[in-house]
């Protein structure tokens, strides 16, 4: 199922990979006409003569148009780059109520970059089950693709496979098979990356064991299919003997499956819950933190939505942040870099947020040291 967003924001333009055009495009294709860049015809080379009288006059006449020619040039070229309109796309996995804001961040910073509105921009919402269909749709009539979550970036491997493409929010960008390394992505691939670093998620299932005493049961809720998934529960997996926890998988494909995945938890005498990060569990942040409080599992999750929501504890990426990452990256294109040569990014920024309300329904006394790392605290 797809959202169409009623707003398409005209700023401008189409083109492919940004290269400077030396001629007019609108007459015989590249390089077949050079009445761009000058008075000079096709004719005047047949003008220039090697012998006779008046050859070394019409020599330096010729070679004068030629230096004259020269330095308009680069001009002609930056007018014809200026004058390209860019079709991007913005493809991302949840509904408008959800992730409009991050969809009006993005174009708020491309105005930042191109206050002469020389770009457009065509948002796609789609659902995670979706989202093939979404950029294989959209591709034809863009020119950059920007795209979010670990299943989006698959998507576009597939259908994108001439333009460029941002990710943002990818979970593990060289293991999925998007990039050949962090560091020198090639291929038309390159953006942000969710964690950074896989450690994070154990650093999430700490932060339960300091907080839930005497942890023992840990309830880690994923979903199935997500290509995210894997590389994360590998972390939480050598952790866990660590730390001295069992750890009990309960999956799911659908937020429908929810309540029963609760349930699930309740009937394993799971004592806290971690939440791995994907496109369905992103679109579910509230339901998921209302569940929590509901069947009394203080969680920790990746989202911070989840933690304003009613959970007890976020830590991950800002995304708002992200979004600026992502324009970046996108203005670095346009401007002539190839993503094959732009360095994949992590997270600028972390956050984590904390409910104390939460805390304190549970009955947890938390930390200090851990109130004093986080960067809001919900009273």
């Amino acid at each position: 199922m797809l959202f169409y967003s009623a707003a398409n924001f005209r700023f401008g333009g189409r083109g492919r990979w940004p290269a400077p055009l030396l001629v007019d495009p609108v007459a015989n294709g590249p390089n077949s006409d050079i009445r761009a860049l000058g008075p000079l015809s096709k004719n005047a080379y047949a003008r220039v003569e090697t012998s006779g009288a008046g050859s070394a006059v019409r020599r330096r006449e010729f070679i004068g148009l030629i230096g004259g020619l020269a330095a308009v040039w680069p001009a002609a070229a930056q007018a014809q780059v200026s004058r390209k309109v860019w079709r991007i796309g913005h493809v991302l996995v949840g509904p408008p109520s959800v992730l409009g804001h991050f969809a009006d961040a993005f174009e708020q910073h491309m105005l930042d970059y191109f206050p002469d509105r020389s770009f457009t921009v065509a948002r796609r919402f789609t659902e995670a089950k979706s989202v093939d269909e979404a950029v294989r749709d959209l591709v034809p009539d863009i020119d950059v693709l920007v795209i979010w979550t670990t299943v989006g970036g698959v998507a576009a491997k597939k259908y994108a496979t001439l333009i460029p493409v941002v990710f943002l929010g990818v979970g593990a960008p060289v293991d999925v098979g998007l990039v050949q390394s962090l560091n020198l992505p090639g291929g038309n691939m390159t953006g942000v990356t969710f964690e950074a670093a896989s450690e994070t998620y154990a650093k999430r299932l700490q932060i339960l064991t300091e907080i839930v005493p005497n942890l023992e049961r840990v309830a880690v809720l994923r979903t199935i299919g997500d290509p995210n998934v894997t590389f994360a529960i590998e972390s939480v997996v050598r952790a866990a003997p660590m730390l001295r926890v069992n750890l009990q998988f309960i999956d799911i494909k659908t937020a429908d499956e929810l309540p029963g995945a609760f349930e699930t938890m309740k009937s394993l005498k799971a004592q806290a819950l971690l939440v791995i990060s994907s496109a369905v569990i992103y679109g579910a942040n509230k339901q998921i933190a209302e569940l929590a409080f509901t069947h009394h599992l203080p969680s920790c999750s990746p989202f911070r939505e989840q933690a304003v929501a009613g959970g007890l504890v976020s830590l991950g990426p800002d995304a708002k942040v992200m979004v600026k990452q992502g324009a970046d990256l996108v203005n670095k294109i346009i401007r002539g870099a190839k993503p094959s040569d732009l360095p994949v990014e992590q997270p600028a920024r972390y956050e984590m947020f904390i409910n104390l309300r939460s805390a304190r329904a549970f009955g947890l006394t938390l930390p200090l040291t851990l109130l004093g790392g986080a960067d809001t605290v919900i009273e």
